[in-house]
C-alpha cells in the first residue's frame, strides 16, 4: 500500500478521568501517526458518569491533536454507559474512509455496536478487551453479561480480524466464548510525563517528614485495585513499627459510594495519620508525586496490563504488584520491583522486604526505568502495529 494507512481507533471515552485504557490510546495515536500511519479517534465527550460535566470539546468535527484527529461526539442518551447515538451514525457514514479499525472495550454499548457497524460495513477490525474476558471480571454481573455476549460479543470476536491482548497472561486466561479468532499481544507503551511548570515539593505540601518513605498507590479506587488487601497490611506494618507514608492518589467516576467507603476506612483507622487522599492526580501534581515516591503498589486481583504501573517504572519508582498484574514476570525478571500473591500476608511481607532496605529500592528503581525505556517505548510498538495491521488486511 502505498498510501499512509488509514486507522480508526473507537473507544468510548478518552478522558483522563477514566485512567490507563482512555489515556493510553491518546500515546498510542500519536506513536501510529509518527510511524506514518493516518490516524482518527472516533469518541465520546464523556467525563465521569456521575457528577462531572462533560469534555469541554467541540462536537462532531475534527479535531486536530499530536499528529492525528479526534473526533467528539455527544454522549447520549445513555451516559452511564457512554452512549452515543452520534458517533454510531457518523461510523455507518464513514466507515469506508478507513482501512482499519482498532475498538477498546468490550461490553461497552458504544464499542460493541461500533464493531457490529465494522462488521456490517466490511471494515477490517481488532478488539482489544481491556481485560474484560479474564474469568475474575467476568463474574461480575455474570448472567447479564452471558446474555450481552450471545447477542453482541460473540458475534464482533468472531467476526474480528484478531484481538489484541497486551499481555501473554492476558491472552492464556481470557474467554472467548468458543470463537476462534486469532489473538495477538501487543504491549501498551508509555508517555513520558512531560516536565512540570511549575515545581511542587510533595513533602512539604503535605508535610511528610524526609526520611518517611513515601508508599505512592495512583490508580482507580474500584474493588479489583486490592485496596481491601493494602489498607490492613499497611496497618499491621504500621502497628509493627515500620515507617512510611502512604500517598493515596485516585478516584472512581463511576462508583462514588465506594470511593467514599475507602476514604472512610482510612480516616478511621490508625493509618489515616499516615495517609494523604488526594483524589484523581494529572499533571504537574502528578509528576512530582511519581518523582517524590520510593515505591508504588499495585495489589490487584487482575489487571490486564497495568499503565500506572508502567508510569511509575519509567519514572524510576520500585513497585509491589502482585501476580495478577499481567506484566508481573517483566517486572520479576527486569528485577524491577517486588512480587506478592493476592493475600494480605503475602503483600505485607514483600512491603516490609521494599521499606526496610532503601538500597534495593533504589537499585530496582533503576532496573524498572532501564526495562520501562527499551520495552514499553510508544514507538517500538507503533511499528510492530503498523504490521501486524498489514498483516491482517485482506488481500
Amino acid at each position: 500500500m502505498s498510501r499512509s494507512l488509514r486507522v480508526l481507533q473507537i473507544v468510548p471515552s478518552i478522558s483522563l478521568v477514566y485512567g490507563g485504557p482512555s489515556q493510553m490510546v491518546r500515546g498510542f495515536s500519536a506513536a501510529l501517526a509518527a510511524a506514518g500511519a493516518e490516524v482518527t479517534i472516533a469518541t465520546t465527550d464523556s467525563n465521569g458518569d456521575v457528577d462531572e460535566l462533560p469534555l469541554a470539546v467541540p462536537l462532531n468535527q475534527p479535531v486536530p491533536e499530536e499528529g492525528y484527529t479526534v473526533w467528539y461526539f455527544r454522549c447520549s442518551p445513555f451516559r452511564r454507559y457512554k452512549f452515543s447515538l452520534g458517533l454510531l451514525r457518523w461510523l455507518w457514514q464513514n466507515a469506508h474512509d478507513f482501512d482499519i479499525a482498532h475498538i477498546h472495550a468490550l461490553f461497552s454499548p458504544v464499542s460493541s455496536t461500533a464493531a457490529a457497524i465494522a462488521r456490517w460495513q466490511g471494515l477490517p477490525y481488532l478488539l482489544r478487551p481491556l481485560g474484560t474476558l479474564d474469568p475474575a471480571d467476568l463474574q461480575k454481573k455474570r448472567q447479564l453479561k452471558q446474555i450481552y455476549a450471545t447477542l453482541l460479543e460473540r458475534p464482533n470476536l468472531a467476526g474480528a480480524a484478531a484481538i489484541h491482548f497486551t499481555s501473554e497472561q492476558e491472552a492464556a486466561v481470557s474467554h472467548r466464548f468458543g470463537t476462534q479468532t486469532p489473538g495477538i499481544v501487543l504491549p501498551l507503551g508509555v508517555t513520558p510525563l512531560p516536565p512540570p511548570a511549575a515545581k511542587i515539593d510533595v513533602r512539604d505540601r503535605y508535610t511528610i517528614p524526609r526520611d518517611r518513605p513515601i508508599v505512592l498507590f495512583m490508580s482507580r479506587l474500584d474493588p479489583k485495585k486490592g485496596l481491601d488487601l493494602l489498607i490492613p497490611a499497611l496497618e499491621k506494618l504500621q502497628a509493627e513499627g515500620i515507617d512510611f507514608h502512604l500517598m493515596l492518589c485516585g478516584a472512581n467516576p463511576q462508583d462514588r459510594a465506594y470511593e467514599q467507603a475507602i476514604y472512610q476506612r482510612i480516616a478511621a483507622s490508625p493509618l489515616g495519620a499516615r495517609t494523604t487522599v488526594t483524589g484523581f492526580v494529572s499533571g504537574d501534581l502528578k509528576t512530582a508525586l511519581l518523582a517524590a515516591a520510593d515505591l508504588f503498589v499495585l495489589p490487584s486481583y487482575y489487571e490486564n496490563f497495568g499503565i500506572a504501573v508502567a508510569e511509575a517504572m519509567l519514572a524510576g519508582v520500585p513497585v509491589v504488584v502482585s501476580d495478577q498484574v499481567h506484566i508481573w514476570q517483566d517486572i520479576q525478571h527486569s528485577e524491577s520491583g517486588w512480587i506478592c500473591a493476592c493475600t494480605e500476608e503475602s503483600l505485607g511481607e514483600q512491603l516490609q522486604v521494599a521499606l526496610q532496605n532503601p538500597a534495593e529500592r533504589q537499585r530496582r528503581g533503576r532496573q524498572a526505568q532501564q526495562f520501562a525505556s527499551a520495552q514499553y517505548s510508544w514507538q517500538a510498538i507503533a511499528q510492530r502495529t503498523l504490521d501486524t495491521y498489514q498483516k491482517l488486511l485482506p488481500r
